[in-house]
């Protein structure tokens, strides 16, 4: 009993006790059987983490967030990718089933996706982080419109008369939301909406859209709806003789690690990303505990001012 009460990390056990145990098994290189001890009637202490599109950053960093709060707490974490149009959920969810996961956390930014988990039962505890907040299934997301909003209404402060927008896939949850933030923002402020061009999150895209822009003389004010498409806007701008932010100010979204090595650095909006794999893997033990307070869990995001924006007044 008190080897399984160190396993499981439960409180209640001395602290000598509790090394003297530890070293015992780091001795003898004990390793629990899962499969035992879930046919005994205890817990796997294992989560099941689904991701796709995980080469871009927002998905990236929330799996790291996802496996430090997982870890922080005592549980291992299964992860398995899943197909960009949600084919494949069933068999995946069966996957992560037949692994003894205890819950199941789905980072999925693409609608397809979305639409695939709501069409299935997932027969264990199920987040999706990146969701709709509509969605009949528990949730956990950053505030995309908001910070969309934050960085049109910052340009339209300095003084310009519109915001040009560079936005991600169409089939993208975020993107979506960013666009919405965007446009809300140009029509509370009065200002004039041109079409967003649309991009792939990559910077040659942003390139291809920062060209088009850049041969628009009324054009002062972009806002990419991420980083690395504004790096390649700022490269595209530059080639084509405008300077950045002397001509144009550019406004990215996610603040990646590069962002303030950009040059000029990038003002842009930073995602909590590391807070929401830890607000996920709450929920989930709240699902899995049967002790839900909230199903539909927002996390805020925020400007971050550099060197890319400024006033009008001074492309003069």
């Amino acid at each position: 009993m008190t080897v399984s009460r160190v396993l499981n990390g439960y409180p209640g056990v001395a602290v000598a006790t509790r090394r003297r145990v530890e070293k015992a098994m780091t001795a003898l290189d004990y390793r629990a059987n899962t499969a035992a001890r879930v046919l005994a009637g205890g817990r796997s202490r294992t989560l099941g983490v689904i991701a796709v599109e995980s080469e871009q950053f927002g998905p990236s960093h929330t799996l790291f967030g996802i496996e430090a709060a997982a870890r922080d707490a005592g549980h291992k974490v299964t992860f398995v990718t899943a197909s960009p149009n949600g084919g494949d959920m069933s068999s995946t969810l069966e996957h992560l089933r037949t692994s003894d996961a205890e819950g199941v956390i789905v980072v999925a930014p693409v609608r397809q996706v979305v639409d695939a988990i709501t069409g299935v039962d997932p027969g264990v505890p199920l987040v999706v982080v990146g969701g709709d907040p509509e969605m009949d299934v528990a949730t956990v997301t950053i505030d995309q419109h908001e910070g969309a909003r934050l960085a049109t209404e910052h340009l339209l402060e300095l003084g310009h008369t519109t915001v040009h927008h560079v936005r991600g896939p169409k089939d993208w949850i975020d993107a979506d939301a960013r666009a919405r933030g965007w446009a809300d923002a140009l029509r509370s402020g009065k200002a004039t909406r041109r079409r967003a061009i649309v991009g792939d999150w990559g910077a040659r895209s942003g390139y291809a859209a920062g060209v088009r822009l850049a041969r628009e003389s009324s054009v002062t004010a972009v806002f990419a709806a991420n980083d690395q498409m504004a790096l390649g806007v700022i490269r595209a701008l530059h080639d084509e003789g405008r300077r950045v932010p002397a001509d144009v100010s550019v406004v990215g979204f996610d603040d990646t690690p590069e962002s303030a090595y950009f040059l000029p650095a990038l003002t842009t909006i930073r995602q909590n990303l590391g807070e929401v794999g830890r607000r996920s893997v709450q929920l989930i033990f709240s699902m899995i505990d049967d002790s839900v307070a909230e199903r539909h869990v927002v996390v805020s995001a925020g400007l971050v001012e550099r060197e890319s924006t400024t006033s009008p007044a001074s492309h003069h």
